[in-house]
Order: C-alpha cells, then structure tokens, then sequence
C-alpha cells in the first residue's frame, strides 16, 4: 500500500492510496537469492486510479484479502504431510489442463477437489469469484470457450507446498490463441503466452482459496494490443 504521488508507467496519480497485488518466487542456494520471479498485478492498480482499461470483467473487481484463516505468515516448521496433502490437492486440479467441460462435468470435477464455498481470486480484467457454481460460469466457461483452441500447456517451473498453502509459476504456462471475446478482443492473429502464479490455501485435503496472477499486459501485447502505450497516448492527447 502506498499513496500514488506521480505517475507510473502512464497511470495518471491520484494522491490516493492504492494497493499492488504482488507475488513473488524467489530461487535460493546456499542461503543467498539467486533467481526472482515476481508479478504485479498492473492493471487492478488501474483499476483502484480510475483507468479500467478493459470491458466489464465476469468477475468482482476488489481489493483482494488475504487468506480467511489469517494463517498465510508460515514462521514455524509445518507438518510435511499436510504439506504433501495440499500439494496433492493441486496435483490433482490440474490433472487435465487444456480440458474443454460443459457447465455441468466441470462443476463435478471441481467439486472432487474444491470446497463448495472456494473463492477464487482472479487478477483484474478477470475478477474474482465465490463458489464453484459461479466459477464455472463467471471463469471457466469463459475461459474455455474463448482460449481452448490451440491450447497448449508448458509446465511449470516451481511447484512448492508447506503446510496448507502451496502453489506454483511458469514462464510462460499457457499458450492460447484466442478465438474471440476474450476480455473483450477480437480474435487474434496467433498464439500468445500466458505467464501465470496460482496460490492456494487447502482446508481437510481440498482447495478453499486461490489467488492468480496473470501477466495480462504481456499476453495482450501478443495479440497486438499494448495497454499502457495505448493509456498513455490517449492521456497525451494522441489518440
């Protein structure tokens, strides 16, 4: 949290607070950081200063808490089995990535892995979502009817679990070809990577929260959209 005092990237300050999500992978060997991976979540700062660059996102636009049990600080050493059970759980989310479902099918397969009342904390231009029921409908199928064709999944990089929560990045994860529709796109010229984190909390051997990362900014510069040159010409009176 910080006030906005001057300009960054383009985005006009407010002299408000506002709030960057972040989060952060860091390689160590032999005590000393060697590799970092981090995403911000560029456009929800946006957001907060009143430059939605997108359409109407399926999902809530907010500033997004941290986990409900106010258990995510980790200081002390974690029973290593419910750090295998959590890791399992996400295993086993991702046991068919790429997989197109009908509304009904993928709520059941959800439902094997994920509390009823999960929350899915989606970055901006996406939202978040409460449920599996409303998942399904404000992500996934969207999701799936947009980005399915030609959907490629790259593995990951680091998958990590400790206790309850766990997670996993990639560079790049996913790459899609969007058909059209996609956070308000037309259909684009080719393939385009998506970087992505995923963050979890598990609860009795299931998935109860979820906070995503995306690189949004760099997926739409593929397809040929560059958001923050776009903000900023419109701000500078080029367009």
């Amino acid at each position: 949290m910080g006030l906005f005092e001057r300009p960054w990237l383009g985005i006009r300050h407010t002299l408000r607070i506002v709030m960057l999500r972040y989060c952060e992978f860091n390689r160590v060997v032999d005590g000393r950081i060697v590799e970092t991976a981090m995403f911000c979540d560029i456009p929800h700062l946006m957001m907060q200063a009143g430059q939605n660059p997108f359409p109407p996102q399926t999902g809530a636009m907010l500033v997004q808490p941290g986990p409900r049990t106010h258990t995510g600080l980790c200081y002390e050493p974690q029973d290593p089995a419910r750090g295998e059970a959590t890791l399992a759980a996400i295993n086993a989310m991702l046991s068919n990535p790429g997989a197109k479902f009908h509304n009904k099918d993928e709520a059941a397969r959800l439902a094997r892995v994920w509390h009823d009342d999960m929350i899915w904390w989606g970055p901006a231009g996406i939202g978040a979502t409460f449920t599996i029921e409303r998942y399904v409908r404000q992500h996934s199928i969207p999701f799936d009817n947009a980005l399915s064709a030609g959907y490629r999944f790259n593995g990951h990089i680091a998958k990590i679990a400790e206790g309850d929560f766990g997670g996993f990045f990639g560079w790049a994860n996913l790459t899609l070809r969007n058909a059209g529709g996609y956070m308000g796109m037309t259909a684009g010229p080719g393939a385009a990577d998506m970087r992505v984190i995923d963050m979890y909390r598990a609860e009795d051997g299931k998935l109860a929260e979820n906070w995503i990362f995306i690189d949004i900014l760099h997926y739409l510069a593929m397809q040929g959209l560059d958001v923050l040159k776009r903000m900023d010409a419109v701000q500078s009176g080029g367009g």
